[in-house]
């Protein structure tokens, strides 16, 4: 049978329990539905372990850890890895991605994606080339940073390869790896790759760390798939790097410049774990950033001309040798501003500390402001902690991400996240803590606000029906811009920021698979379709946490707490906005009035598989 055009063809199937390990098909029909990555993703789980759903803990051997590319991957410019599973943090799914080689390494070698079940005895890492995977023996790496991980498996893989004289000459082997955090099943650890890449939404660093995982590493000397009009291809493939080129804005401020913007002209970022988002911290400015710390002022993947990312590096003074990426907008934010941190080389200190540690650098940061916010409340103490944890100071920042990587003191409670570290310090202490939690159903939220409704991502209902909850990446603007945007980015598997005109990306995708796609069809089955099939994931929920329809699609309570400062001062979320837009929301995928889908609809996408577990809901 003819592989499908933009598909390597197969995947690797690893059963870590039983060391088995095979090659996988997945029929043409799911291909075309589902696509890849996000998409894909959702379709294997739902067929592996979506009856059980409910009762699989997903942090033990039944769930299923995944890593996919999609048939854009490495083809349009900015390929991303798709990282996917029953999330630790939301008991739904997530299509979380990250910009890297791994994904056309693993391309290359012959493979769309790799599917990780059971749990291995010790710590292990997988190989991956044209002669299939291996499982190989990671004790040696337990306990590694980020940065020592890094150097330690390029050593070992690369004198492995030397040996396969077939293999030829190569550069470093794309790799997926965790750090401490993901090791002790910090729940919304991240999937780490390169220094400071991550796929940090949905935990998966945890599910790596509960199979004994420390990292996936691939290597390839093939060619990427074969598509269905080269001629197209090309062509589109020039047009595309036109565009990339033109954004030169982008290209030379990536989102850097943000930390200060964002909360000056729109009062929409995170300051002091929420309870502000303007601020005119000067000393956070972009150029701040640029002139005092950049050491390469851009640079980028494989077939990307964006160029987005930086290279910073304290060079002088108590943090001298921190490195990391600028930071970007998202780490300046949350490492920085939702500290109450405005140095930039505390910044990136504790960026580069958040990275090497492999926390998420939303949502492990989101956990910690959490803990500053409760510290300043006297809700936590000095006791409690071992030290003081105010605002602006970067050593107790330093010192409170440490303790909940190894699960050290209160930080074996926060490591569970910020919506259940919040349900265990209410029992604790006997406050409510859940004021000061700042998620969507356990995902903690993006750095980007909703009260002002000024910023250029997030307003009203963005994040309360989002099935992947906080993710900011994933953003609900309304019914469409959702389906076309970035449901299909994360199961075509390519990075949002390589952004052309919509009517290009879909020629493009149609030019690789021969699929007749268009933007209207996407919003009208495929996105809806997969989107459906999470929001019934969400749904089931459990073991531990099952989500309410209605009252758990909503915004963070502070969400609608008027803003303090700034020129927005006093706006707020209008709540009874969100009503009328989230029952609007529903009606436009199909879904009842509490975001239930219906019979109808499950049948018109062809989910019908869902409504046994639905009709019980409804």
């Amino acid at each position: 049978m003819m592989t499908p055009r933009g598909y390597a063809g197969k995947f690797l199937d690893i059963d870590l329990t039983n060391e088995k390990i095979t090659n996988t098909t997945f029929p043409e029909k799911d291909l075309e539905q589902y696509f890849g990555g996000r998409g894909l993703a959702a379709k294997i789980l739902w067929d592996r372990i979506g009856e059980k759903w409910r009762e699989v803990d997903p942090l033990g051997p039944d769930n299923l850890f995944i890593a996919l590319g999609g048939p854009m991957t490495g083809i349009y410019p900015g390929g991303r890895i798709c990282i996917s599973g029953k999330s630790p943090v939301s008991n739904g799914t997530v299509g979380s991605t990250a910009s890297t080689e791994f994904a056309h390494e693993l391309r290359t070698a012959g493979y769309d994606g790799v599917i990780v079940s059971g749990r291995a005895e010790k710590p292990v890492y997988i190989m991956v080339t044209e002669e299939g995977g291996e499982i190989k023996d990671a004790s040696h790496l337990w306990g590694t940073m980020g940065e020592e991980t890094i150097k330690l498996l390029n050593k070992e893989v690369t004198r492995v390869l030397d040996s396969k004289k077939e293999i030829g000459l190569w550069k470093e082997p794309g790799m997926i790896y965790v750090g401490p955090a993901g090791e002790n099943m910090v729940r919304n650890a991240c999937v780490m790759t390169k220094l400071c890449h991550a796929a940090g939404y949905g935990g998966y660093g945890s599910l790596m760390g509960s199979k004994n995982l420390k990292a996936i590493v691939a290597k390839g000397r093939g060619a990427l798939p074969e598509v269905y009009a080269p001629e197209a291809v090309k062509l589109l493939w020039k047009r595309a790097h036109e565009h990339l080129i033109a954004n030169d804005s982008f290209r030379r401020q990536g989102t850097g410049y943000g930390g200060w913007s964002t909360a000056t002209s729109y009062s929409s970022e995170p300051v002091r774990n929420w309870q502000d988002e303007w601020h005119d911290e000067r000393s956070f400015g972009g150029p701040m950033f640029e002139t005092r710390f950049w050491v390469k002022k851009k640079w980028s993947d494989f077939n990307c001309t964006t160029n987005c990312m930086k290279v910073a590096c304290v060079k002088s003074g108590k943090w001298k040798g921190a490195i990391t990426d600028n930071p970007d907008y998202e780490l300046q934010a949350y490492c920085g501003a939702n500290f109450g941190v405005f140095d930039p080389a505390e910044n990136i200190h504790l960026s580069a500390l958040i990275d090497n540690l492999g926390h998420s650098g939303i949502g492990g940061a989101n956990t910690m402001g959490f803990a500053a916010e409760l510290y300043q409340r006297g809700i936590l103490t000095e006791e409690d902690l071992g030290f003081k944890l105010e605002w602006g100071d970067a050593e107790a920042f330093d010192k409170i991400a440490r303790l909940i990587a190894y699960r050290e003191g209160i930080g074996d409670v926060l490591a569970e996240g910020t919506y259940r570290a919040a349900l265990k310090l209410t029992e604790m202490k006997g406050v409510d803590c859940m004021p000061y939690a700042i998620h969507v159903k356990g995902i903690e939220i993006g750095a980007h606000g909703t009260r002002s409704d000024a910023d250029f991502l997030a307003h009203d209902i963005g994040y309360a029906v989002n099935v992947q909850g906080g993710d900011h990446t994933s953003i609900v603007r309304d019914g469409y811009h959702e389906l076309s945007g970035a449901v299909f980015a994360d199961s075509a598997v390519y990075c949002s920021f390589a952004r052309t005109p919509q009517e290009l990306i879909f020629d493009y995708a149609k030019a690789i698979t021969g699929y007749p796609l268009t933007i209207e069809s996407w919003r009208r089955e495929n996105g809806p379709r997969i989107v459906t099939l999470q929001k019934a994931f969400l749904l089931l929920g459990g073991p531990d946490v099952i989500w309410e329809p209605i009252k758990d699609d909503d915004n963070p309570e502070r969400f609608y707490a008027p803003l303090p400062t700034g020129p927005f001062k006093g706006r707020t979320t209008d709540r009874k906005l969100v009503e009328r837009r989230r029952l609007a929301y529903f009606e436009t995928l199909g879904w009842d009035d509490r975001g239930i889908p219906t019979k109808e609809t499950l049948n018109r996408l062809d989910l019908g598989y869902l409504e046994k577990s639905m009709t019980g809901l409804r």
